[in-house]
């Protein structure tokens, strides 16, 4: 069985690995902004660890804890997508049983959501970014959750990847990112040009419902145009090195409009921390 010491490690080495990727409008090694920088997500990560590793919390407190920690440490909402998807997968790693898939564990975890732990998300929302979950005539995250937090999800799901990968087991990680990132890894025997592999991938076929919350689609078609142009050079090449001027120019044209694929960012970091699960298994299990 898995410690909450490794789970701790893997969740800091998959938020370490997010910003080593270049993502073009998002924060990393290569371009900082948005007024946040790479050692506000590197400490982000060290300081929610803890609790959403925590094997004796729920999950509702897992995400709680973890938000509280980072918003105390950064004074900034810099990963609450990032807990909000690596809280069950470490719940369902640690419960994770014998000759049991960890996507068969994380269903067994969404599936035993409770009210308490959708209370307990309410409030870690709230204080990351009020309104995040967005505001509905069935459920508000301002209000006292009266609904299971997969119920809460779903009914959220239409505006929020985030939310929709709750009421669908992960099926855009599992189902494309997983394998996305596994291709591009054999390819370029690097971990950090994979999960750019996975961010474009995501990118160039669904949009960013961060963005799509701040602007609508007033940006959608242009920002799938732009993506689309380094996923086919990244799917083409096999020394991704020489795409980093591309990338440079796509990340400006980006944050010069103030875009950042944030729910893109988040999803790749829980197919890096998925695949560092799985062979963290097999190395157990061989």
């Amino acid at each position: 069985m898995i410690t909450q010491e490794q789970l701790t490690d893997l969740y800091k080495e998959a938020c370490i690995c997010d910003v080593q990727a270049f993502k073009p409008g998002n924060v990393s090694v290569y371009n900082e902004g948005h007024d946040m920088t790479v050692d506000d997500f590197i400490l982000s990560a060290k300081v929610s660890a803890a609790a959403v590793a925590n094997t004796a919390y729920s999950l509702g407190e897992k995400i709680y804890y973890a938000v509280k920690a980072t918003r105390e440490a950064v004074g900034c909402n810099t990963n609450l997508g990032i807990i909000l998807l690596c809280a069950p997968l470490c719940q369902a790693a640690y419960q994770q049983q014998k000759g049991q898939s960890l996507r068969e564990s994380l269903a067994n975890v969404l599936q035993n959501t409770t009210i308490e732990d959708a209370d307990w998300t309410f409030k870690a929302i709230t204080l990351a970014a009020p309104g995040g979950l967005g505001e509905s005539s069935e459920q508000d995250v301002s209000e006292g959750a009266a609904v299971s937090l997969v119920e809460a999800m779903e009914i959220a799901s239409e505006k929020d990847r985030i939310a929709k990968q709750y009421t669908t087991n992960y099926k855009d990680i599992f189902e494309f990112s997983v394998l996305r990132y596994n291709d591009a890894f054999v390819k370029f025997d690097d971990r950090a040009w994979a999960a750019s592999a996975v961010f474009t991938g995501l990118l160039s076929t669904i949009p960013d419902s961060h963005i799509e919350r701040k602007y609508g689609d007033k940006y959608s078609g242009w920002v799938r145009k732009q993506i689309i142009t380094v996923d086919d050079a990244l799917l083409n090449t096999n020394n991704p090195e020489q795409l980093i001027p591309m990338l440079h120019e796509v990340d400006r044209a980006f944050k010069d409009k103030s875009i950042n694929p944030g729910t893109t960012a988040d999803l790749t970091v829980a197919t890096v921390l998925i695949i560092l699960m799985e062979a963290f298994s097999v190395r157990c299990t061989s």
